[in-house]
């Protein structure tokens, strides 16, 4: 018996031919983990094992830059990218990730479905080595962060506010009259301590998890980017899977983008009690309107991108 237990567990551990380590750098409580862990249980089931992961949040890879030359360096990681990130190596993506693009966030997957995309993957998986495996994960919409209530863009006029390295978050910030500075995630929490930074914006899931309520009380419900993430690879190494392989990997991303989307619009007002909790006030009376107009400019602040392209993507959510 103990013969064939040993027999039975060598089979198991030689049937993971392909052992991939996922990176991301928020929490491992927000929701963006929860998919990634759905998606890696799906597919190590319906690979038969074949395909196994090991899933590092919180940075332990090292920071979005890093985990990206990683992963493009041929290494076989599978990250979360978003349309600012993918813009480097085909800028039309930028548009996706633009400030009040949509109402409803379910419209994004008119998007995905579109002609454009799929030519823009097409692009990015012959200029890059990237394969986008999806981009329909709703990372969520961002709000804003600080010591005061922003109502209009009058009150954010003149505050150092923190943005990633993503030219489409400092021409938006820097539209609204605020004066946009780049730090990494893992220093904002540092930034706000230390004034470096007067405010931060990031969905509520990872205000929450970053703990930047400790050192900023009050979030204002602005909206200004409801911003979608997804799964990338390097294509070189993807292209070495066998076939179903790389269609189950396809097919369980995008799934997972379903599921985060539908946890991310059931679960805001859940994130709302969990940050008043933490004695965060939020402010409801935002003058969207007026976001809107101070940064409709943005989208004229990108001439690498193929002429029409906003009006393309209009007609496409306005269908």
């Amino acid at each position: 018996m103990a013969a064939l237990f040993a027999a039975s567990a060598s089979a198991t551990a030689l049937a993971a031919d392909y052992e991939i380590r996922i990176g991301h750098v928020t929490s491992d409580k927000e929701p963006v983990h929860q998919a990634i862990e759905q998606f890696s249980k799906n597919v190590e089931e319906m690979t038969d094992g074949r395909v196994t992961f090991q899933i590092f949040p919180n940075a332990q890879l090292g920071s979005n830059p890093e985990v990206y030359e990683q992963m493009r360096a041929g290494a076989p990681i599978i990250t979360v990218s978003d349309p600012g990130y993918l813009s480097d190596f085909v800028a039309d993506f930028g548009v996706l990730g633009g400030p009040y693009l949509m109402e409803d966030p379910r419209d994004f997957s008119k998007l995905i479905a579109s002609d454009l995309y799929a030519d823009m993957k097409d692009s990015l998986r012959a200029e890059s080595d990237i394969e986008l495996l999806s981009l329909n994960w709703l990372f969520g919409s961002r709000h804003m962060l600080s010591d005061k209530a922003i109502s209009n863009p009058e009150d954010i006029a003149g505050m150092t506010f923190r943005t990633p390295p993503n030219a489409m978050w400092v021409e938006t910030f820097d539209a609204m009259g605020a004066r946009p500075t780049q730090l990494a995630w893992a220093e904002v929490y540092s930034g706000l301590s230390a004034g470096v930074v007067e405010g931060a914006e990031a969905p509520l899931p990872s205000l929450y998890g970053a703990k930047l309520y400790e050192v900023k009380k009050t979030i204002s419900l602005t909206g200004h980017f409801k911003g979608f993430t997804g799964l990338v690879i390097n294509s070189g190494y993807f292209s070495t899977l066998p076939e179903d392989i790389q269609k189950i990997l396809s097919e369980q991303a995008i799934a997972a983008g379903e599921f985060m989307t539908d946890l991310m619009l059931t679960s805001e007002e859940e994130w709302i009690e969990k940050l008043e909790a933490e004695g965060v006030t939020f402010n409801r009376d935002v003058d969207v309107a007026a976001f809107q107009e101070k940064t409709a400019e943005v989208y004229t602040k990108f001439p690498d991108w193929t002429p029409g392209l906003y009006d393309e993507v209009r007609a496409i959510l306005d269908n």
